[in-house]
């Protein structure tokens, strides 16, 4: 099932923010004026307050409400931009993302990676982790300097891994027992929009990966 949270409601609560923000920034400096009217009023007439300290204190108060006000701006114009953010993200539902992390989902389908070796390898193993660092599968695999790991979620007892998120290591070593370093992508179909702290995370695979993490993105096959 695919889904887009809806931004609208941020954009709102938002806007409700700065709204009261801004009442709260009037009814202080309608304060302030009736406080600085009756210092004015009450003071002593041999001695009056010099007026040059009125008018720093209405400086220093104006530069608090602009600076509140300019708060209340820019955290409209951010709501804004993530509200645009997700639209233009929901554009990936249904599409083969490609992200630059070792870590995928565990779905219906496996877990999927792809991999690349700047040079030829004498020796390619993978191993899959899940979250807590524990090592739950690994395989050989054919020495290319490209390609595709795609894990069913087996385990060695024969049953089957829980739904989360796992981790991908390759240890490649060339012909004269050097590592090369790999670079690894997962990969997934991308079937849900969601936002959070004001980033834009795209869901695959029951896990939520960040989009500024997204290398690529193409049309499924089938699809």
């Amino acid at each position: 099932m695919t889904s887009v949270t809806n931004a609208t409601q941020q954009s709102s609560v938002a806007a409700q923010t700065g709204q009261a923000a801004a009442s709260m920034t009037g009814a202080d400096f309608n304060m302030f004026l009736k406080l600085l009217t009756t210092q004015m009023q009450n003071q002593d007439p041999l001695d009056p307050m010099d007026t040059s300290e009125y008018t720093q204190q209405l400086v220093q108060y104006s530069q608090v409400e602009q600076s509140m006000q300019q708060t209340g701006v820019l955290r409209d114009i951010l709501s804004r931009l993530s509200a645009a953010d997700m639209a233009q993200a929901s554009g990936f539902i249904g599409r083969e993302a490609e992200f630059d992390t070792n870590v995928a989902g565990l779905g219906a389908n496996g877990a999927e990676w792809t991999y690349s070796l700047p040079r030829e390898a004498a020796s390619l193993t993978a191993t899959v982790k899940d979250a807590s660092g524990r090592t739950v599968a690994s395989k050989v695999l054919d020495a290319s300097t490209e390609g595709r790991f795609t894990w069913d979620g087996a385990l060695a007892d024969g049953s089957t891994a829980p739904a989360g998120e796992y981790a991908l290591t390759l240890q490649a070593l060339d012909a004269s027992g050097n590592a090369i370093t790999p670079t690894i992508r997962s990969i997934g179909k991308v079937d849900s929009v969601t936002s959070a702290s004001g980033n834009v995370m795209l869901g695959v695979n029951g896990i939520e990966l960040p989009s500024g993490t997204l290398v690529s993105v193409a049309q499924r096959a089938g699809a």
